[in-house]
């Protein structure tokens, strides 16, 4: 299965995702090369963010980048 790279902004009034499709990637290192010049690229943009996703084909990448994610929890209370 292939890496697919997108830059992920949050829409300024519903907070929904609008993600826009970069490239895909056979192996995961030249994905994470590729999110990790877009970062540096973008510095000074604070909502953008440049993420990889895994997965069978675009769709289901841009399904799964859509779902909201917990907020990890570090440590123990």
């Amino acid at each position: 299965m292939p890496y697919f790279v997108y830059e992920v902004v949050p829409h300024p009034e519903s907070g929904a995702k609008l993600l826009t499709y970069i490239e895909t990637y056979p192996k995961y290192r030249e994905a994470k090369l590729r999110v990790k010049q877009e970062r540096k690229n973008h510095p000074d943009r604070d909502q953008q963010e440049f993420r990889l996703v895994f997965a069978k084909n675009q769709v289901e990448a841009e399904k799964l980048l859509s779902i909201p994610r917990e907020e990890r929890v570090i440590g123990d209370i």
